[in-house]
């Protein structure tokens, strides 16, 4: 009796295994066709190869600032430059390219590049985000850049000149009633000048060089040492442009992180240099100490 309950609960088993599966095909016959062109990640295909919606996302990521209305104008786009891809990567597998040694050699530093920075982006990602204090105390700390903005019209010329004709140029700059009295100064001597114009906001400016701009008055001009002789900065004019502290805070809080991640970095790239056996070989051997040092500063 066991044994008979066996077969027919196995037969049962089997009809309705049976049943199951031809619903499932009458069903998927129905609505088969929609259901696949819904599924499918397969954009388009060259020759034998698919191009998927994958790739096609992924590009699309690394553009940043899209619109919504630009984003399926883009993703075609993408999508032919990526038919255009595979064309030459087959051609290219075709003449075998890709057992060239240089592009081998190519290959292989960027994978080496893309998995370094994965790495250091990882370690940067530990960083803790400033708070509102923290914010505030930089805004207020910074006051050409914030509360005190300004944007600069200036003229920059660059003179060819000798080290020691910079201090003669000075003093000719200082006595000029205005910059074009100094510019004929430079025509009737000689000297070879380039110049150009722009306008800058303050956050335009090296952070470096900020705080002298915001001390120089419309109408001064500075001097300074170059490589090739010395560059004038003539200050046209400016224009107050304050930011207050809800406008600048996105901003400031995204330079601390960036700060605070490339400090984590550095430490990282430090302690792992500390703990590795490191050996300068050959003409590289005399500039260990140097080298070690300047690769383990932060990038700016």
């Amino acid at each position: 009796m066991n044994t008979s309950s066996g077969v027919v609960s196995a037969w049962l088993s089997a009809r309705l295994a049976g049943t199951l599966v031809a619903v499932a095909a009458v069903l998927m016959a129905g609505c088969g066709e929609t259901k696949d062109k819904q599924a499918t990640q397969t954009a388009a295909k060259v020759n034998k190869e698919e191009i998927t919606v994958h790739q096609i996302n992924f590009a699309l990521g690394q553009q940043r600032g899209l619109r919504p209305e630009q984003q399926e104008p883009a993703r075609r786009q993408i999508l032919e430059r990526l038919i255009d891809q595979e064309l030459t990567l087959q051609k290219a597998a075709e003449l075998k390219i890709d057992r060239d040694p240089k592009v081998v050699q190519q290959i292989e530093t960027a994978r080496r590049d893309i998995i370094s920075r994965a790495y250091l982006e990882r370690v940067g990602e530990t960083a803790t985000r400033p708070t509102a204090t923290e914010i505030e105390k930089y805004y207020a700390e910074k006051p050409a850049l914030f509360k005190e903005r300004r944007v600069y019209s200036l003229q920059e010329i660059a003179i060819e000149a000798k080290p020691d004709q910079v201090g003669t140029l000075k003093a000719r700059l200082e006595s000029s009633k205005n910059i074009n009295d100094f510019i004929e100064y430079l025509k009737a001597n000689d000297f070879r000048f380039s110049a150009n114009q722009a306008v800058r906001a303050a956050e335009q400016l090296p952070l470096t060089s900020l705080d002298a701009f915001a001390k120089m008055t419309d109408g001064q001009a500075t001097i300074s040492p170059s490589p090739t002789g010395a560059t004038v900065i003539f200050l046209a004019g400016s224009r107050s442009q304050p930011v207050d502290l809800q406008r600048a805070s996105p901003a400031i809080e995204q330079f601390l992180l960036n700060e605070r991640k490339r400090d984590i970095i550095a430490k990282d790239l430090k302690s792992l240099r500390d703990a590795a056996k490191i050996e300068y070989i050959g003409q590289f051997a005399g500039g260990a100490a140097s080298a070690a040092s300047a690769a383990s500063q932060p990038a700016n």
